[in-house]
């Protein structure tokens, strides 16, 4: 199953991608299509459809409750950034204003000169669930996406929390699909995901590497706060950030990010400054 949010002159609305045609589904976005407790079931394709290409995406998901990010969670990003491996998943949040469809530009605001690429696995919570186990968290998965954590270093790092620099606007695209799979091929036999500067690969790795994997972040996070349908988690980026570096390196007007995951798809992002 893949599903997306595209725009049209009326609005936003939710569809079902099969094959070359996104036939529409009754609602206005893929969040208010998973508030149906029964939307797997009933899944109402109209006879509105439109063709694959020239589809303008919105986010994914455009007015998510809550947006969880995991910081340090691939190996071989922890051990770039030369840190030890935490017995506990590093989170922070994000809000709905950062979030931007899977070809639309990345606003780099004059604020900040350090905007750095993150590649990221995303999970999509498909039920209301509180305090689960492990087991139990792999049914309330809807599914997987795509994810560009974009962020302001020199922001990020002025306190210790991190959140000033991660929620910059309009700095984040998710999508282009949500895609429903084996929580165990993403976990155990990994999905490769890579990210792109202007044609040169930047990140590149499999899902495998995750410290601290979907299931249990669900489980882990649902421990905190009841996660509800349409929340998204940004599981955390690898190796290969523009930060660490020798000499750093950041994103800058005109600049082509493409981030890519095996199986999901892919964004594909101009940066833009003001």
């Amino acid at each position: 199953m893949r599903l997306a949010t595209i725009r049209v002159p009326e609005g936003t609305r939710a569809v079902s991608i099969e094959g070359s045609q996104a036939v529409e589904l009754g609602y206005s976005d893929v969040g208010s299509l998973l508030s149906n407790p029964s939307w797997e079931s009933e899944l109402n394709r109209s006879e509105v459809v439109h063709n694959l290409e020239g589809l303008d995406y919105s986010t994914l998901i455009p007015s998510p409750s809550k947006i969880i990010c995991v910081g340090h969670n691939y190996r071989n990003h922890i051990k770039e950034m030369g840190r030890e491996f935490p017995t506990h998943p590093t989170l922070f949040a994000k809000f709905a204003e950062a979030l931007i469809g899977a070809n639309d530009e990345i606003y780099l605001s004059p604020e900040s000169p350090m905007y750095d690429w993150e590649g990221e696995l995303g999970v999509v919570v498909g039920k209301t669930v509180r305090s689960c186990s492990e087991k139990e968290a792999r049914d309330c998965i809807a599914g997987f996406t795509v994810i560009n954590d974009v962020t302001a270093r020199d922001w990020q790092y002025r306190t210790l929390q991190w959140l000033q620099g991660k929620t910059f606007e309009g700095s984040t695209p998710v999508g282009p699909h949500l895609v429903k799979m084996d929580v165990d091929q993403v976990i155990e036999e990994g999905l490769d995901l890579s990210c792109e500067v202007n044609g040169e690969q930047v990140q590149h790795t499999t899902t495998s590497d995750l410290l601290f994997d979907p299931a249990f972040l669900v489980s882990y996070i649902s421990k905190i706060l009841t996660l509800r349908p349409g929340d998204v988690i940004a599981t955390g980026t690898p190796g290969g950030v523009g930060y660490a570096r020798d000499p750093q390196r950041f994103l800058k007007d005109g600049d082509i990010l493409v981030t890519k995951i095996e199986g999901i798809g892919e964004l594909r992002n101009i940066c833009k400054s003001a």
